[in-house]
């Protein structure tokens, strides 16, 4: 991601446990403080063990020159990188020079993965360009990226984990990466009273866990909040279920199952043992094994009758989804309404609920997604009901919980920033349409492609260059949310304002569509598309979806 030139009067930053020597990057006008620890190393007996703040200090300059490994992950996101246990680590880049009493806005990137794979080296999160994209309009900002425990390492559940209180360790790392920012970012320039967590899929579910951790106290850890294609509504009773069977099975693998103290069995376990049970887990196509778990402390409740009640940080909200999200978690081979029916109980709804949602989502092509894809397929391999399906499982996946996360702040009177993001990335098909992941480019202003060599292609590839003018203006909104709580002061000309998310005007709340196939490349919109099937599902979110 970078290749900086170390120069002799590299940056340094004194935290509070000694001096961090960071990297000096010419090519971006821009300071790294790289892989730097922010927890005691989670191995021996603090592997399945809340992570622990650093307890010692260290003498002279500490470097911090590159990028840790990433921790234990499974899948592609993980290929080409370095991983281990040894991985508690984040990554500070801010503008060139800043002085230490500067007090600049903190952005804290949280990197998405389906909680069992990526990490902060990955260099489709090159923080550089939105770093530069602050300091072009004069809203410079410091941009911070962390690691967290993934998969089981991370995740790891039980009913013996619960009573240990060792669930949504992952999470715990998170939230002690935020302490160690509001400790120590005001040596790099930033100010701890300004930050923001931002984070997308995984991430953004993790954002959602911090806005409603603990019932929803608020610890002072951040004062906004960004989740793309993901946030608090989005926990399930059933992961407790899925949890426990994944650690029967990966017990009895490892013959932890016959000890009499099973976590210290498995805290003693050799890395490559215990790494192969979790990995046949979290490589297990049938269910997610290794999710956040609703454990009464630091997810108290259901997310739907807690933010209903108002238990959530009230801090601006910037949230959104990709129109065709359902490509990307909907089920291939759907072609009748039977089978249509199945996958609707599949997601948890009882024979009645499934009739009506059909009802509410029927067999039109041209009102299912994605939109690009005109017609019905041909293919039953595809499905030919794939649209319809693809509309159902991304709206009770993702848009509903979206749209409800807005109402909610809308109803306690707290500003949120909600969008649409429509785009047809290149090296992706008009069966996908614009699909999960595809706006991380834009926000990153990434039109170089950094990162994508596995089963992808640079999005911008031969595409006009309305996609390069988009991620600007998409990359300086946020920088202008992260900086202003609002984000409209980005300063491109000709773009309509993005307006504050408000069910009570009179008129339906608007969110904000980015379109490089529009003239304004962005505009608001009436956000009550598939308004019938969306309440309906947010309606019954506790009762049928468990959430």
């Amino acid at each position: 991601m970078f290749c900086p030139e170390i120069l002799r009067d590299a940056p340094t930053a004194t935290v509070k446990n000694g001096t961090l020597k960071g990297v000096y990057s010419p090519e971006y006008t821009q300071d790294f403080f790289l892989g730097v620890p922010f927890a005691q190393p989670p191995l021996n007996d603090l592997r399945f063990n809340i992570p622990h703040s650093l307890n010692t200090s260290w003498s002279g300059v500490k470097d911090a020159l590159e990028y840790s490994p990433e921790c234990v992950g499974y899948g592609s996101d993980d290929v080409g990188y370095n991983s281990s246990e040894d991985c508690l680590t984040l990554n500070v880049v801010r503008p060139a020079g800043v002085k230490e009493d500067a007090k600049l806005p903190v952005a804290v990137w949280i990197h998405g993965g389906g909680f069992v794979e990526g990490g902060s080296a990955d260099k489709r999160y090159n923080l550089s360009f939105i770093v530069e994209n602050s300091v072009a309009i004069k809203q410079p900002i410091i941009a911070v990226s962390i690691n967290y425990r993934l998969a089981g390492w991370g995740f790891l559940y039980s009913q013996t984990i619960a009573s240990a209180g060792l669930s949504n360790l992952g999470l715990l790392d998170q939230r002690l990466a935020l302490h160690w920012v509001q400790e120590n970012i005001a040596a790099f320039g930033g100010s701890p009273s300004k930050v923001t967590i931002w984070g997308e899929s995984a991430g953004a579910m993790s954002v959602g866990a911090h806005l409603v951790a603990y019932g929803g106290r608020d610890d002072g850890l951040f004062r906004a909040a960004i989740a793309e294609s993901g946030g608090p509504w989005h926990f399930t009773t059933s992961s407790a279920a899925l949890g426990q069977e994944a650690y029967d099975n990966i017990t009895d693998v490892t013959r932890c199952a016959n000890s009499t103290h099973e976590i210290a069995c498995l805290r003693a376990m050799p890395f490559e043992t215990l790494n192969a049970a979790l990995s046949a887990m979290a490589l297990n196509t049938t269910a997610s094994y290794f999710m956040p778990i609703i454990d009464g402390t630091f997810l108290a409740t259901l997310p739907s009758e807690q933010l209903s009640s108002g238990a959530f940080v009230r801090v601006p909200f910037l949230v959104g989804a990709n129109s065709d999200e359902g490509t990307a978690f909907g089920e291939q081979g759907i072609n009748n309404d039977s089978a249509f029916k199945a996958l609707v109980a599949s997601k948890g709804a009882d024979a009645q609920t499934a009739d009506i949602i059909s009802y509410l989502y029927p067999d039109i092509p041209s009102i299912g997604i994605p939109a690009t894809l005109v017609d019905r397929p041909i293919s039953t391999t595809i499905g030919l009901q794939y649209k319809r399906q693809a509309a159902f499982v991304g709206d009770v996946l993702m848009i509903a919980p979206r749209r409800a996360s807005c109402e909610t702040w809308s109803n306690f009177s707290v500003p949120a920033y909600c969008y649409r993001f429509n785009v047809l990335v290149a090296g992706l098909t008009d069966v996908i349409g614009s699909t999960h992941f595809q706006e991380v480019a834009f926000v990153f202003d990434n039109v170089h492609g950094y990162g994508y060599v596995i089963d992808a292609i640079n999005p911008f590839t031969d595409e006009p260059h309305t996609y390069a003018k988009l991620a600007k203006i998409m990359s300086r909104m946020w920088v202008s949310f992260i900086a202003n709580l609002e984000p409209n002061a980005h300063g491109v000309k000709g773009v309509p304002e993005w307006p504050v998310y408000n069910i009570n005007d009179g008129l339906g709340a608007q969110d904000m569509v980015f379109d490089a196939n529009v003239t304004t490349l962005a505009y608001p919109e009436r956000d009550d598309f598939r308004a019938e099937g969306i309440s309906f599902i947010n309606n019954i979110a506790a009762s049928q979806f468990g959430r």
